[in-house]
């Protein structure tokens, strides 16, 4: 019996030592640093990090080598701000009618792949029915891949406003949609809405402070909340422990949501210099989504893709926002990433860094708004966000330099998330 025991404690040994993966990194960004470290080693042991030392370290007998030195290694990526249940098609309004919410979960698994095979580990998903939350479930059991999701469940709005979800149906379809489903017009409506939410199991609240691009309704930028049910919306989400992010095209819906406490603005196409200030004096970030903007703003050129009442303002608004981020940096707005992704093709987040760095951020500090900075927002800078001990091994590596050639953010060819390898 004694040496059955000692031979099961010695297959346990064996098991844990085999649980060490030694990757040798060509250059590596740990997203702490402005500097490219050269010729580096990270040392993964289950699911976190345990070392990164100079040089090559040679990997024991029972380690794993990841030989990624010819790339360059840096923490896996967080774009805050994705749907992951829908992608863009000249059909997502008759979509809302005849797709069930089955069809719905099993698109949005393959939305979730493509997205953590971008190098995407972390997302936040900023509005869906709720199949959001249950698809985060199902990748935090195990039973889905995709990147590890932040979800608002679904959105909350005002009647008539851009997260109305009966917007552009028959009159005998449309009822009356309350808190409950994500429709306030009070500010005692809307702390019910944020306690919904909570029930619901979302992990943070998401307003469209302003009339939104895709919405079937007329208006894109004008304010849909009061200051009151701003502030409402704020405060209880704080008491439930959530962060805040709010749709925002125009300036007096935007302005408001600062006023408020909001986390992020998102998009923030008509953002004057009053409301950047104001911004920075709340530490408000900014989220810009410039890839949603230059796409609909391709695909509103095209007859017959969007609504009617779509086609003027994805004309309008789309083109404005990359200048408008320039700006916003400049002046020294603390900026996010996101994407916006489903608006336009998920698997497509990279992108964005080219986009940005067009518009004047140095390539180090495209990527470090998609680790550190990001990880700052939701919260989980002890976990993501850059490579170090102790922290959870979310690991991506791109072929080329991107502070050389930023373009290479676009196609990853290495992705780990938590210890485990799903591209190499």
């Amino acid at each position: 019996m004694k040496k059955l025991f000692l031979l099961a404690m010695m297959v346990v040994s064996i098991q844990l030592i085999a649980q060490r993966t030694v990757i040798h990194c060509g250059n590596l960004i740990d997203g702490k640093s402005n500097d490219v470290q050269t010729q580096m080693t990270v040392i993964v042991e289950k699911n976190v990090i345990s070392k990164i030392e100079k040089g090559f370290t040679k990997p024991g007998s029972s380690d794993k080598l990841v030989d990624l030195s010819k790339k360059t290694v840096m923490p896996g990526l967080i774009d805050l701000h994705v749907h992951l249940e829908g992608e863009t098609n000249k059909d997502q309004a008759l979509q809302r009618f005849t797709l069930n919410k089955a069809d719905v979960a099993f698109r949005s698994t393959v939305h979730a792949r493509k997205t953590l095979m971008a190098g995407f580990t972390t997302v936040r998903d900023l509005g869906g029915s709720g199949v959001n939350t249950s698809l985060r479930n199902a990748i935090n059991q195990g039973l889905v891949v995709g990147p590890r999701i932040f979800s608002v469940g679904k959105s909350i709005g005002t009647t008539g406003g851009h997260a109305d979800p009966t917007n552009g149906y028959r009159e005998d379809l449309m009822g009356d949609p309350g808190p409950k489903e994500g429709v306030i017009n009070s500010p005692e409506e809307a702390r019910q809405a944020v306690r919904q939410r909570y029930k619901d199991g979302s992990d943070l609240i998401k307003i469209t402070a302003t009339g939104g691009v895709l919405s079937l309704a007329k208006d894109g930028s004008g304010p849909q909340f009061t200051l009151d049910e701003l502030k409402a919306i704020v405060e209880t989400a704080k008491d439930y422990g959530m962060h805040t992010a709010a749709h925002a095209h125009g300036t007096e819906g935007m302005k408001r949501a600062v006023l408020a406490g909001i986390t992020t603005i998102e998009h923030g196409t008509m953002m004057t210099e009053e409301v950047m200030d104001l911004m920075k004096e709340k530490g408000t970030y900014y989220v810009p989504t410039i890839s949603a903007g230059k796409f609909v703003a391709e695909k509103a050129k095209e007859p017959g893709y969007y609504h009617p009442l779509v086609t003027p303002k994805a004309l309008a608004i789309g083109p404005q926002i990359q200048e408008t981020f320039g700006k916003a940096f400049k002046r020294g707005v603390k900026i996010a990433f996101g994407t916006d992704a489903g608006v336009f093709p998920h698997g497509e987040n990279g992108k964005e860094f080219g986009y940005m760095v067009e518009a004047g951020m140095p390539a180090m500090e495209a990527i470090k708004s998609a680790t550190v900075v990001a990880a700052e927002v939701i919260g989980m800078s002890d976990k993501i966000g850059t490579l170090e001990a102790g922290k959870l091994a979310d690991i991506v590596a791109t072929d080329e330099n991107p502070l050389r050639n930023i373009k290479t953010m676009e196609k990853v060819s290495f992705v780990m998330k938590e210890g485990v390898v799903y591209l190499q």
